[in-house]
């Protein structure tokens, strides 16, 4: 099957797969296959009949592509999901897992932009293909949209000011590379320098990548992708996302303020609590402190 590269430590490896209950001759999705830990796990647990169809848009993961003919590679951000099973010959799966994380090959690699820890191109893009980078959102949106971006996404306490502050001084010096964002953000900066940091670049990614989004729409998708009885199972590594799974998975909505029709939801919680690493895993992998397990299976009709 290949050995894994150098991509990605795979964060609740065994929790995710165990979630998803694999039978042998089941059909399975790998949502983010990024490092190909989930994707190993469960290509192990089929037998010769089961499948997996496993997406990244990222072209870099697949240099961790199994050789495995009961895998389906697909080049696609998963909000495609559907369309693709489709394509495939699969209208509904048994089982349907992702994990929402940054891989650590993207972080360690310094020209994607993802890091404070690097100097490189304020980029920032999962996939390289798309127009929208973090450096095109600092120099053209206004001031209004970046601190709506920063307060929701970054949860940044002086947001405002942050916005009001890039627009002050974009005009006379065009941003793109981190070290020039981090001199430019540095008299605005509040509290802890690198908490400040990774708060921004956060709202940054997720902006430039419509993260939300593509979780709202791959969420929908996956209720009605999965046979009754199939699992879902995903992993979160900030509140935004987390509520968004959790609200999804008990309610079938986004946001327990939505009023109107009641929702009946596709999805039951397979876990009363998120499942949280393990004290030795944290240890042996401190960048999986904030990530959290959310399991649903879907209901019958």
């Amino acid at each position: 099957m290949g050995t894994p590269g150098f991509y990605h430590t795979t964060v609740l490896l065994h929790e995710a797969v165990d979630g998803l209950a694999v039978k042998k001759d089941g059909v399975y999705v790998d949502a983010t296959f990024g490092g190909g830990g989930h994707s190993r796990l469960i290509l192990e647990q089929l037998g010769p009949q089961g499948k997996l169809i496993a997406f990244d848009q990222d072209a870099d993961a697949w240099v961790n592509k199994p050789d495995d003919e009961r895998l389906i590679p697909v080049t696609e951000n998963f909000k495609y999901m559907r369309r693709f099973l489709r394509l495939h010959g699969y209208k509904e799966v048994d089982g349907i897992l992702a994990d929402l994380g940054v891989s650590s090959f993207q972080f360690d690699t310094a020209e994607r932009g993802f890091s404070i820890r690097y100097d490189g191109p304020l980029d920032m893009r999962m996939d390289k293909r798309s127009e929208l980078t973090a450096a095109k959102v600092l120099q053209t949106y206004s001031e209004q949209q970046l601190h709506q971006l920063f307060e929701q996404y970054g949860e940044v306490r002086n947001s405002k000011q942050l916005a009001r502050h890039i627009t002050a001084h974009r005009r006379g010096t065009n941003v793109q590379t981190i070290t020039a964002l981090k001199a430019m953000l540095g008299p605005v900066m509040k509290g802890n320098p690198n908490r400040y940091l990774a708060q921004v670049f956060q709202a940054l990614r997720i902006e430039v990548n419509d993260e939300l989004g593509v979780l709202k729409e791959f969420l929908e998708q996956a209720a009605i992708s999965l046979k009754p009885g199939g699992r879902l199972s995903v992993i979160s590594f900030h509140s935004l996302e987390d509520r968004i799974v959790k609200q999804y998975i008990k309610r079938g909505r986004w946001d327990e303020s939505e009023m109107g029709q009641e929702v009946k939801p596709m999805l039951k919680p397979v876990n009363p609590k998120p499942i949280e690493p393990t004290e030795e895993e944290l240890k042996n992998n401190p960048r999986a402190r904030s990530a959290k397990l959310r399991v649903g299976e879907r209901v019958a009709e």
